[in-house]
C-alpha cells in the first residue's frame, strides 16, 4: 500500500491528474475529520478541503519527500482552516439546530464529546487517534515540541473522562 500511495504521489507531481484525484480520494475522509475538528461545521470543512486540493494540486512540485505527502497535504488544510475560522470570527452564525441523519447517531455522542473539549485537546485527539498519526508527526504538523503534544494528549483523554462520567 504505503510503494503504491508513494508512486501515485511521483504521478502527481508529474502534474497527471488521475494519480492526484485518486491521492485525494484516499485521504479525503481523513481530511474531513481534521477538518471538521478545528471547525466543527460541515460547510466551513468543504471550503477548506476545497482549497487545500486546490493548493495541493498547485504546489505539488515543491513537495520535498514523497513519503510525506499526506503530512504536507494535513498541514496545508490546518493553515486553510485557521483562515476559515479567522474570517468567521467576526460573523454571528444563528443556524438552527440540525437533526442528525441516522446514520450519525453512532458518531453524535463522540462528536458532542470531542466538541466539549477545546480545540488544542481535540486537534490533537484526532490527528492521533483518528489519523493514526505518531507524536512526532503531530508535532512537526502543528509545529508544537512533542512533550506539548503528549501533554495534551493525556489532558485531552482526561476531560473525555470526565465528560463520560458526567453523562
Amino acid at each position: 500500500m504505503k510503494k503504491q500511495t508513494d508512486d501515485l504521489v511521483k504521478r502527481a507531481k508529474r502534474h497527471e491528474s488521475e494519480a492526484f484525484t485518486e491521492l485525494m480520494q484516499l485521504y479525503m475522509t481523513d481530511m474531513y475529520k481534521v477538518a471538521y475538528a478545528i471547525l466543527m461545521n460541515d460547510e466551513d470543512a468543504a471550503d477548506a478541503i476545497g482549497d487545500m486540493i486546490l493548493i495541493c494540486w498547485e504546489k505539488m512540485n515543491q513537495l520535498v519527500k514523497i513519503q510525506y505527502f499526506k503530512t504536507w497535504m494535513t498541514r496545508i488544510l490546518i493553515n486553510k482552516c485557521y483562515d476559515i475560522r479567522k474570517k468567521n470570527q467576526n460573523l454571528i452564525c444563528l443556524d438552527e439546530y440540525e437533526e442528525p441523519a441516522a446514520c450519525d447517531e453512532y458518531n453524535l455522542e463522540l462528536k458532542e464529546a470531542l466538541a466539549a473539549l477545546d480545540e488544542k485537546y481535540r486537534i490533537i485527539m484526532i490527528l492521533f487517534y483518528s489519523e493514526g498519526y505518531r507524536i512526532r508527526e503531530i508535532s512537526d504538523i502543528l509545529k508544537i515540541p512533542e512533550s506539548t503534544v503528549k501533554t495534551r494528549l493525556q489532558r485531552g483523554r482526561e476531560k473525555l473522562e470526565v465528560y463520560y462520567k458526567e453523562k
